[in-house]
């Protein structure tokens, strides 16, 4: 299951930096990325479940993003933190279907994977602090 959902959030985050960085429509994004690479039911859904609630509650996010990293616009934050962290708080504040901690870690591992060397100590940052106002 995890194997599953990390690679759903891989996928949802490749949709989310198109969408970001081009302005192409985000569902028809991921749409061409799961096509491109056949996924088991779970990944789909799971891909679009993060996608959609990314996009539906995007001002939101990024309020949180801004509150909590005040030293960084949003607008020069790297596409691909941005849109890791944006992952991430939807998981934390909107979904409630995974611990805290569990959310965190996982966009650690994306900044890991995709980032630059000091992404995943701004991700963890930020979401750390967007955490202790989550879920009370």
């Amino acid at each position: 299951m995890t194997g599953a959902r990390r690679k759903a959030r891989e996928i949802a985050l490749q949709a989310l930096y198109e969408f970001d960085a081009t302005r192409h429509d985000a569902v028809t994004v991921l749409r061409r990325l799961l096509e491109d690479d056949e996924q088991s039911e779970e990944v789909v859904a799971f891909a679009k479940e993060l996608l959609e609630g990314v996009v539906q509650n995007r001002t939101e996010i990024d309020a949180s993003i801004k509150k909590y990293a005040p030293a960084w616009p949003l607008e020069q934050i790297p596409v691909i933190d941005r849109n890791i962290l944006r992952l991430a708080i939807f998981e934390i504040i909107f979904d409630n279907e995974v611990p805290v901690k569990v959310a965190i870690n996982e966009a650690v591992e994306l900044a890991k994977q995709y980032g630059g060397d000091s992404s995943p100590r701004f991700i963890n940052g930020v979401l750390g602090s967007v955490s202790t106002i989550a879920r009370r």
